[in-house]
């Protein structure tokens, strides 16, 4: 296949030197934005959304007719994995994702089987593919899942928590158990990304959600481990092209250098770590994507055009940057913020790349 007419991210991804800073959002197409509420109206709920690979397309090009952003995401859910496990996912109303047969007992854990994504997951792939044709090489395309503690922490819950007590009580009393089920959920993630990548995404992403709520060396051992075999077990190049992977533990800032060692392109960072600090700790042996307040998008323009300087400039005039959020857009957010953010971090960075310093 052709590489798109715009690869800048692709090029920041591996480090080459770019023209300006790209930029995409995690959670970009979503509920602050009317034509994709009006889309989601018309599927009838998030999931029959999910598993439509024509409304999946529809609503992953609506923030690009809207942004001139510089990659388009796959529209799908971290959970479709877990689903398609038999766990039996739905949304109940104003309480967010949940699981029917959550995993509490030996046996489930078990019984638990790697799905076949070109069956169970079909859809998804299909999404993949019919949203590349949409792109007409225009941008990349990234594709995702969740990391398999993130994953796990719905499945043995059941959906979201605070302190999940049920997952870490069973890493703490059965750390066998905890390792059968994250290395079948890592199986199934990879086989999950590589039908993602067959199909069309020119870039993944690993999303571990909540990495940070792991002490170091439990991080380390059920988390850091166990992405490192997924990306260890990904294709790395297709159709003649690199394909990058990116790497986002949420509230990880404090272990880079041991997440530098998991083989990943580029590692996300959220706001809480200094962005200058990171690059300088990686140095050049991965990329850095991160790490704009989502927050920070309530404020007005003027607000927003400072804190992209503040990140562009601490960053400084070095390759191998994507702009991102240091996490999921509101949906309360005012799309017209985002049109500033864009723009301005396009703008600024073409001054930084031009001065040749900040």
């Amino acid at each position: 296949m052709t590489a798109p007419r715009n690869d800048t991210f692709l090029r920041a991804l591996l480090r080459q030197p770019t023209d300006y800073t790209p930029i995409w959002l995690m959670r970009q197409a979503g509920r602050y934005l009317p034509e994709y509420n009006a889309t989601r109206r018309r599927a009838g709920s998030f999931l029959q959304l999910c598993k439509s690979p024509a409304m999946a397309c529809e609503v992953t090009l609506q923030p690009l007719e809207r942004f001139p952003l510089d990659a388009a995401i796959l529209f799908s859910d971290i959970l479709t994995v877990p689903d398609a496990m038999g766990l039996g996912l739905y949304f109940a109303e104003g309480e967010g994702p949940k699981f029917e047969h959550p995993l509490r007992s030996e046996t489930a854990i078990h019984a638990l089987k790697v799905p076949d994504p070109t069956v169970e997951l079909r859809y998804v792939v299909d999404a993949v593919s019919e949203i590349r044709r949409a792109l007409d090489n225009s941008v990349p395309l990234i594709g995702f899942s969740g990391s398999p503690w993130t994953l796990a922490c719905y499945m043995v819950e059941g959906g979201a928590s605070d302190d999940y007590r049920h997952l870490k009580t069973l890493m703490l009393d059965r750390p066998d158990l905890l390792h059968h089920l994250l290395g079948v959920t890592a199986d199934a993630v990879t086989r999950y990304l590589n039908a993602q990548i067959e199909a069309g995404a020119q870039a993944v992403m690993i999303f571990d959600s909540w990495g940070g709520a792991l002490s170091a060396h439990a991080y380390r051992e059920f988390s850091l481990a166990y992405m490192q075999r997924i990306i260890a077990g990904l294709t790395r190049e297709h159709d003649g092209e690199r394909v990058p992977v990116i790497m986002f533990t949420k509230g990880g800032g404090q272990w880079l250098e041991a997440q530098v060692e998991a083989g990943a392109d580029a590692l996300g960072l959220d706001w809480t770590t200094d962005i200058g600090l990171a690059r300088e700790r990686v140095g050049d042996r991965v990329a850095l994507q991160g790490n704009f307040d989502p927050t920070a998008l309530f404020a007005q323009p003027a607000g927003i055009r400072r804190e992209v300087h503040r990140i562009l400039n601490n960053y400084g005039n070095h390759p191998g940057h994507v702009f991102n959020l240091g996490h999921g857009i509101s949906q309360h957010t005012n799309p017209d913020h985002v049109s500033a953010l864009v723009e301005e971090v396009h703008r600024h960075s073409r001054v930084i790349r031009t001065a040749g310093k900040v």
